[in-house]
């Protein structure tokens, strides 16, 4: 992406994100932005991974049915805005959730969106579909889910156990899209179809991920750029100095005292502070042999600790709340 493009910035943990902006500059078409991942998925299936490593770049290839308003710096019920949903409502004893469904969306390969795709996406994730994950790592959120069904092609209910009126939240999460009903699980653990604002291209473990402009997509004018390419790099300071350099155009995850000398380094970085549940933890077996783990104990804890001022810590980020 050229220099001085306005880019957005994210970030995990209460931790800053960075990207290189020009305030002066509005929302144009065009260019590749360039980031880095942590990890290296097992697969593109954010129903089948556990971390946002997999989501993250994937959240561009879907939509969900309705999603947090990006603009709302914090999530709540109130927050939450339409996606394939044009309108929900529930029914007076607050245990169906019934969703009018948006016309004219198509997957990536052509095929028309419809409520069938609503009711195979959780008949999947609640285990009564035909196909299985094969791992499904979010049962427990539709454990008071009892069945989706259909009115009609543009219309969806969901029908729960009880009364549960934040079930909309979880609908709203990043890790809630709604997949195709005629592709099989296993095609979207490697080549993912959606209806999102991307396309994905392709996915090369411990390597990159690249996903690309949908020209076709349902809302008028977006997204602004033609593509994303997010480069595996698993050790934060050597992803930090790639940004350095400019071979990535946004950072994220970083503590106070790095962000200071980022933006010494990069004086037209744009840092942005936003509030997030993710952890960074070191987790030590007391119960292992005296001979061996201590050691290496208080080995990784002293680099730790001793970079913690500067750095992140050796594993990276923690699991994302799921």
């Amino acid at each position: 992406m050229t220099p001085g493009r306005r880019l957005f910035a994210a970030a995990v943990g209460g931790l800053l994100g960075i990207a290189v902006a020009d305030a002066a500059v509005a929302q144009k078409s065009g260019g590749v932005l360039r980031a880095y991942n942590l990890d290296s998925p097992a697969s593109m299936s954010i129903h089948e991974e556990v971390t946002v490593f997999a989501q993250r770049p994937m959240m561009g290839v879907f939509n969900n049915l309705v999603t947090f308003d990006p603009q709302i710096r914090q999530n709540s019920l109130k927050s939450v805005v339409p996606d394939l949903a044009e309108s929900w409502s529930w029914d007076e004893e607050g245990k169906q959730l019934t969703f009018k469904l948006r016309h004219g969306v198509k997957w990536h390969d052509g095929k028309p969106f419809t409520a069938n795709d609503v009711r195979c996406t959780w008949d999947l994730l609640l285990g009564k579909a035909t196909d299985k994950l094969r791992v499904n790592p979010r049962k427990a959120w539709y454990r008071n889910l009892a069945e989706v069904t259909t009115n009609s092609d543009y219309q969806a209910t969901f029908h729960m156990k009880r009364p549960q009126p934040a079930f909309l939240a979880l609908l709203a999460s990043g890790f809630s899209p709604v997949y195709p009903c005629h592709v099989a699980p296993a095609q979207m653990r490697q080549r993912p179809v959606g209806t999102g604002p991307f396309k994905f291209v392709e996915f090369k473990p411990n390597q990159s991920i690249k996903i690309t402009r949908n020209p076709d997509y349902w809302k008028p004018g977006r997204p602004y750029l033609d593509g994303i390419e997010w480069t595996i790099i698993k050790n934060v300071s050597t992803a930090v100095l790639g940004f350095v350099a400019g071979n990535f155009d946004l950072t994220l995850g970083l503590t106070l005292p790095l962000v200071k000398d980022v933006k010494n380094q990069v004086p037209d970085a744009d840092c942005d502070l936003s509030p997030g549940n993710v952890s960074r933890n070191l987790i030590v077996n007391r119960d292992a042999r005296l001979s061996t783990t201590p050691i290496c104990a208080r080995r990784w804890g002293s680099v730790s600790t001793a970079r913690r001022s500067s750095t992140s810590s050796p594993k990276g980020p923690g699991l994302s709340a799921a």
